[in-house]
């Protein structure tokens, strides 16, 4: 039995001769400063030229007109209040086959309206019947 394990032994010590080496690990690349809680770097914004925005932008992004910011507006976000509400099938099958969120598509399009028809035709409030 001792000439056995002795054998083994040699066999291990050999085969860690043959066998190659595990390679380093390589460096870890830092990952890039990923601005935090919605704020912006804009110390990497300010040093970024316009040839690498335009280099970097997505194609529908890249021949905007001049004027295309001209009607822009900041939007504050607002408080939702979640409600029920009853829509036609077709409507909300319509809104759905658009993609996630499409929740807040249709409330664009009740803010669009809204803003359309302005505060002046805002219906007046309906009493309740007494039962």
């Amino acid at each position: 039995m001792c000439a056995a394990s002795s054998v083994l032994a040699s066999v291990i010590l050999r085969s860690a001769d043959v066998m190659p080496k595990p390679l380093p690990k390589p460096a870890r690349r830092q990952p890039a400063k990923v601005a935090t809680k919605g704020r912006a770097d804009l110390a990497r914004l300010r040093r970024t030229s316009d040839a690498e925005i335009a280099r970097t932008s997505p194609p529908e992004l890249r021949a905007l007109p001049d004027n295309f910011w001209q009607g822009a507006r900041v939007v504050t976000p607002v408080t939702k209040l979640a409600i029920s509400i009853r829509l036609d099938e077709d409507v909300i099958d319509w809104f759905r086959a658009t993609g996630p969120k499409y929740q807040t598509r249709i409330n664009a399009v009740l803010r669009s309206y809204v803003e359309q028809v302005g505060t002046s035709a805002r219906p007046a409030a309906r009493k309740r019947r007494a039962v």
